[in-house]
């Protein structure tokens, strides 16, 4: 294949997800310049191994390359806080809030909400953390996180359910300690 073709392709094919890449990159590092270098790194990767692409379609191996590329990252660099082990005794089931009617001021609390979750989100253990990002935000399939993640289907719907668990249990914990 030509160059301008296959250049083409990678293009329509990979580069068209580079915002979803972004997206999973600042999740799994935590960090915008490092997101920014493991994206760069795995278009790299990615060009490299364009014409051995495989998995579901083109942006789940994508998404793929750039989570390999973030957890090589983040592996040389162990100064980063360890994070918290999963506790099944913690958990317990909520149910959903009510719909709160928009008014100017419930804007101004639903953007502070919306910090709020990232930070919590952001402090989930990073095999949660990724497949919440993925499902949750990016939309992706169980199947296309299954080839990401490269677990089995049933491993993301166990990791999505405690995830879940877990993100809805620290969220109640930090609300119930701002009421003191």
């Amino acid at each position: 294949m030509a160059t301008g073709q296959r250049t083409a392709r990678f293009e329509e094919q990979v580069l068209a997800h580079l915002d979803s890449a972004y997206n999973l990159a600042r999740w799994i590092t935590r960090d915008d310049a490092a997101a920014r270098d493991a994206v760069q790194d795995g278009c790299l990767r990615a060009w490299r191994a364009f014409d051995q692409m495989q998995g579901p379609n083109p942006r789940a191996w994508f998404l793929a390359v750039i989570r390999n590329t973030c957890l090589d990252r983040v592996r040389e660099d162990r100064q980063r806080a360890v994070e918290d082990e999963y506790d099944d005794e913690l958990h317990a089931g909520a149910a959903p809030e009510d719909a709160r009617p928009i008014t100017p001021e419930d804007i101004a609390v639903r953007a502070s909400d919306a910090r709020w979750l990232r930070a919590s989100i952001d402090a989930l253990p990073r095999e949660y953390r990724e497949v919440i990002v993925l499902r949750e935000i990016e939309e992706l399939s169980y199947k296309e996180i299954s080839a990401i993640v490269d677990i089995p289907i049933g491993t993301v719907m166990s990791r999505l359910a405690r995830g879940r668990d877990l993100l809805q249990q620290r969220m109640r914990f930090a609300q119930e300690r701002f009421r003191r």
